[in-house]
């Protein structure tokens, strides 16, 4: 076929020639491909030879490689540069993918063959990895519905492709609001804004041709803006247009679609013979139960919510004194509290962000990566999808491992917050294949771009996704990389923010963006002594969206979800000034697709095992040991999901971590 997603791509490092590709090439490259995956699961179950590991198991993993190339391609451009036309195809795509998969979910024959595979496992003198791939296969066939009776099998069918359609409206919703609100600013509301933040307002009014300053819904944005600005009248303005996405009445609201997304998910675990979606989701996580997840959040709750009453007490002091009455409201609490860090720490965020310029950033990014793993970064030139991605080659000892891209600048035509995705995954069966991992962000971009400590880092964060992927080496690409419990998958991510916080990688690489001076001891000590300043109101209003997630699928799925969410934030306390997170209508995490449902609580058991597995380091009294660098790597970063998680981490720590390593790293009282 004359495609250019399904030509032999003889790119530098045989990547996509996103140059060379129309949205015109999709439709027909995706057809050609799913057919070309279905002929190569019938070549499996139509053979007479009996079933065995090599021509059942290993066959089934090495299907797919056409589809997986274009649906690679397709993916990364519709997350991080839609238009109307991908944003159309996406809607055609969803449902078609979700019957194909679901169609070699259901294929009898050929659960038939896993089966006997399955049966036989104890005599198949099967490596580790391979042991662990047959019983990944045989378990997601069983979860899938692979042995339920046929009308059964065709409602299963049926609910996937819905949940498709509706996981893509819903994140195509919240892209619309996100893309249409904006408000222009005035001179005078620009009061009280740094020079960072106009100048992103002014990039950002620019990109709309607005004339002029903007602020829109842009985290990167309208954080910053809500810590400033002096007009408490815009301050809620912009805020309640910022929780409210998804929520606005028309075309792009998402309520309904959230609670019939829930109605799906409960009927599907009914099916499978699960009390709920949550006790079918979490059956293959490190926590297991719901019980578990929730003594997790609600032992964090209690001394999380009475650090945030205490500070926000303070805060409404604070507003009082300024001569307004009334509570405290959600829109003030970054603006008082940014105020109030500023007398504490003597930390000013207009003279702290000069030192967090991007490229810098980038730089101790890979600095770090090379002193613990010799990983060696070069930047190279490749037919990328976008202007402002760039592209390094990965190499240790000469030897190349990945191609890193990275796409870190906010526009309106990329979803909103932060990812890790891989276009090709490391494996070495059916053939050896070296990963392309792309990190995509939304900083707001500036000449120099200027990240806060928390879009640095958000940098660190999704390069340790990066790293779980560059680093990986496995057989098998189902278990590469990130193929891990989703509880497990932060672990990773969340370990590497802590470099962040070396001393010495601040001194070298937080250099200010006029003077190149490092920055001054006073101001790095009271930088690390606020760390963990403002946590109640962090972890609060995220243990509330984990809460909520959690309540949404363990039972019956509720009628009306945005009712539901009231009476439980009333239930447990919710401090008026504080909002979730994530409010139910542009809950991306738990609707726009199931990889977090019943599992937003993931990045908190992550966080305890990424403070213990840190305070390895400080044991050694080294940020970059090199016997502990190794174990990590050997033993979690390059095993992706080859062994349990729980095994992995022992093999790394030797013991499991609890909560209160966790409660310690947020300086909670336990």
């Amino acid at each position: 076929m004359n495609n250019v997603l399904l030509q032999e791509w003889k790119t530098p490092f045989q990547i996509a020639p996103f140059n060379s590709i129309s949205d015109d090439d999709f439709t027909p490259a995706l057809d050609e491909a799913l057919a070309r995956h279905k002929a190569e699961v019938a070549a499996i179950t139509e053979q007479t030879e009996q079933p065995d590991f090599t021509n059942t198991i290993e066959a089934l993993e090495a299907t797919g490689y056409d589809l997986n190339r274009v649906l690679g391609v397709f993916f990364t451009m519709v997350g991080a540069d839609s238009n109307p036309v991908r944003e159309a195809l996406q809607r055609n795509f969803s449902p078609k993918l979700a019957a194909h998969f679901s169609d070699i979910s259901g294929n009898t024959a050929l659960f038939q063959r896993i089966l006997c595979v399955w049966s036989k496992r104890d005599d198949l003198n099967l490596t580790a990895e391979q042991s662990r791939i047959l019983m990944l296969t045989h378990r997601g066939f069983v979860r899938s519905g692979a042995g339920l009776k046929d009308t059964s099998k065709n409602r299963m069918k049926a609910i996937k492709e819905r949940l498709a359609e509706l996981g893509t409206q819903f994140s195509q919703n919240l892209l619309a609001d996100e893309q249409e609100w904006f408000i222009k600013l005035a001179k005078e509301d620009l009061a009280g804004l740094p020079s960072f933040v106009i100048n992103a307002a002014l990039a950002a009014g620019e990109e709309k041709n607005a004339g002029g300053p903007i602020i829109n819904l842009s985290r990167s944005l309208i954080v910053p803006f809500l810590q400033f600005s002096t007009r408490r009248n815009l301050r809620k303005k912009a805020y309640n247009a910022w929780v409210k996405r998804g929520a606005n009445t028309g075309k792009t609201d998402n309520r309904a679609i959230a609670a019939k997304i829930l109605e799906l998910r409960a009927e599907q675990a009914d099916l499978l013979g699960y009390k709920s979606f949550a006790e079918y989701k979490l059956e293959t996580e490190m926590a297991k139960t719901p019980k578990a997840v929730r003594d997790l959040l609600l032992s964090v709750w209690k001394p999380a919510k009475a650090r945030a009453e205490a500070d926000g007490a303070v805060l409404e002091s604070m507003m009082q004194a300024d001569g307004l009455t009334g509570s405290l409201e959600a829109w003030d609490w970054r603006f008082y509290s940014e105020r109030r860090r500023k007398d504490l720490h003597e930390l000013d965020e207009a003279k702290l962000k000069p030192y967090f310029q991007l490229n810098r950033m980038i730089e101790a990014s890979f600095s770090c990566a090379n002193r613990l793993f010799d990983l060696q970064f070069e930047p190279i030139t490749l037919p990328l999808y976008h202007q402002d991605c760039r592209a390094w080659s990965v190499t240790r000892n000469g030897k190349h491992l990945a191609i890193f891209i990275a796409d870190y600048f906010a526009r309106g035509s990329k979803r909103s917050g932060a990812w890790c995705s891989a276009m090709r995954s490391q494996a070495k069966f059916p053939t050896i294949q070296t990963p392309i991992i792309i990190n995509v962000c939304n900083f707001a971009k500036g000449d120099p771009t200027l990240l806060s400590y928390d879009d640095a880092r958000t940098l660190f964060h999704e390069f340790g996704h990066a790293l779980h992927q560059i680093l990986s080496n496995v057989t098998y690409e189902s278990v590469s990389g990130t193929s891990v419990a989703r509880d497990f998958v932060e672990l990773p991510s969340q370990l590497y923010e802590h470099w962040l916080t070396v001393p010495e990688v601040l001194k070298e690489f937080a250099t200010h963006a006029e003077t190149n001076q490092p920055m001054p001891p006073e101001l790095l000590n009271n930088l690390l002594a606020a760390t963990n300043y403002d946590m109640g109101f962090q972890t609060v209003e995220y243990v509330a969206s984990a809460i909520i997630d959690l309540a949404f699928h363990d039972g019956e799925a509720p009628a009306d979800p945005m009712a539901l969410e009231t009476e439980i934030l009333k239930d447990i306390g919710m401090p008026h000034a504080i909002r979730m997170r994530h409010a139910t209508p542009n809950f991306a995490h738990i609707f726009a697709g199931d990889g977090y449902a019943s599992g937003y609580y993931s990045y908190m058991w992550s966080e305890m095992m990424d403070e213990d597995a840190f305070a390895a380091f400080e044991e050694a009294n080294d940020a970059f040991d090199q016997d502990n660098a190794t174990a990590l790597e050997q033993n979690i970063l390059s095993r992706g999901g080859s062994a349990d998680a729980e095994d992995l981490y022992i093999a790394f720590r030797g013991h499991l971590p609890d909560v209160k390593a966790l409660l310690k790293g947020r300086n909670l009282k336990f």
